[in-house]
C-alpha cells in the first residue's frame, strides 16, 4: 500500500511565543530554514519567533512572516524524514507554504511575498482603524448557527461579512469594531452558542481589504507563478487548481473573498476516500503552529477515513 500525505498549513492565528523552538533544537534542517529566511528578510527570525511578545506578534506584518517561516521549517524537518506531500492545501496566509511545497512558488519569492503582504495588509488594517477613531477591524468566530445563518446576521450587522468557511459549525466573520459589536449582539440574540473574537489585526477576505489586494497586485506582477506539483487545493474556488497562472489571480482575489475550507475539506475528502479504494494509505498532517485545521477537520464526514494531526513539535515529528 502506498503511502500519501496531505499537508494542511495554518493562517493568521495559530501564531504563539516560542513556536516550534523544540522543532529546530533537534531538527537542524528547520533551525537552517529559518536562517535562510533571516538572510531573505534581513532580520532574526528565530528572535521574532521566539522572543516577540504575543500582541505585537499578532500583527499582520508579523504574524504572516512568523508563521509561514514556522510552517516551512517543520516542512523542512518532515522532508530530511522522507515525508513530502502529495497535496498541499492552506487556510487563508497558509496557502503561501502550500504553493512553496507544490513548486507554485520559489522559496525566496514566498518568503518576499509573505512579508510584503503583511506590511500591506497591516497598514490597510491600520487606516481603517483610523478612521474608526482608533478602533481596529478584526474577525469574530461565530459558533453554533449555521453558515447561510452567519451571512444574514452578517449583512444586518453593518460593515460585515462572512469571511471563513470554516465547518457547519464555524464561520468566522470580518468587519469593522463597530460591526463586529452588533455582530456579537445579534448573534446571540439568534441562538448562536458563542461569539468570539480571533487574534488576528483586520478584516480579512472581505471587501474591506481590497486597497490590499490593489496593492499585492502590483508585488505579483512579476512573480512567477508555475503550475502545481502536487494538488493544490485553492481558497478562493474551493477545488484543485492545476495553472499557475489562476493560482497567482486567487492570490489577489484571496484578499477579498471567502475561503471556503468546508468546500476543500470535501474535495480533500473524496481523493482520500478514492485512494484508499485503490490501495492507497493517506494521512493528513498540519505542520506549523497550532492544530486549528485538525479540529476542523473532525467536523467533517471525511473524519473517520483518517485522522488529521498537529506537527509542531520535536515529538510529533519523533512519531511519524
Amino acid at each position: 500500500m502506498s503511502k500519501k500525505y496531505a499537508f494542511l498549513f495554518p493562517g493568521q492565528g495559530a501564531q504563539a511565543p516560542g513556536m516550534i523552538k523544540d522543532v529546530c533544537e533537534a531538527h537542524p534542517e528547520a533551525r537552517a530554514c529559518l536562517d535562510s529566511i533571516s538572510e531573505i528578510v534581513g532580520e532574526d527570525i528565530p528572535a521574532l519567533l521566539w522572543e516577540t511578545e504575543a500582541a505585537v506578534l499578532s500583527r499582520s506584518d508579523r504574524s504572516q512572516l512568523s508563521i509561514t517561516a514556522a510552517s516551512l521549517a517543520v516542512a523542512a524537518a518532515l522532508k530530511a524524514k522522507g515525508i513530502e506531500p502529495a497535496l498541499c492545501a492552506g487556510f487563508s496566509l497558509g496557502e503561501f507554504p502550500a504553493m512553496c511545497l507544490s513548486g507554485v512558488l520559489s522559496f525566496e519569492d514566498t518568503i518576499r511575498i509573505v512579508k510584503l503582504r503583511g506590511e500591506i495588509m497591516q497598514k490597510v488594517c491600520d487606516d481603517i482603524a483610523a478612521r474608526s477613531a482608533g478602533n481596529p477591524p478584526g474577525m469574530a468566530a461565530v459558533m453554533g448557527l449555521a453558515p447561510d445563518q452567519v451571512k444574514e446576521i452578517a449583512k444586518a450587522a453593518g460593515e460585515a461579512y462572512a469571511a471563513n468557511m470554516n465547518s457547519v459549525k464555524q464561520t468566522v466573520v470580518s468587519g469593522t469594531a463597530e460591526a463586529l459589536a452588533k455582530l456579537e449582539e445579534l448573534g446571540k440574540a439568534a441562538g448562536a452558542r458563542r461569539v468570539m473574537r480571533l487574534a488576528v489585526a483586520g478584516p480579512y477576505h472581505s471587501p474591506l481589504m481590497q486597497a490590499a489586494a490593489d496593492e499585492l497586485q502590483k508585488v505579483l506582477a512579476d512573480i512567477t507563478f508555475n503550475d502545481p506539483k502536487t494538488i493544490f487545493l485553492s481558497n478562493v474556488t474551493g477545488k484543485a487548481v492545476t495553472s499557475g497562472a489562476e493560482i497567482k489571480k486567487n492570490a489577489i482575489l484571496h484578499l477579498t473573498n471567502p475561503v471556503l475550507w468546508t468546500d476543500e475539506e470535501a474535495v480533500l475528502g473524496k481523493i482520500i476516500q478514492e485512494g484508499q479504494a485503490a490501495g492507497e494509505e493517506w494521512s493528513i498532517l498540519e505542520p506549523g503552529p497550532g492544530k486549528v485545521l485538525c479540529g476542523l477537520w473532525k467536523d467533517t464526514e471525511f473524519s473517520s477515513l483518517v485522522s488529521a494531526q498537529p506537527v509542531n513539535t520535536a515529538d510529533h515529528i519523533a512519531n511519524l
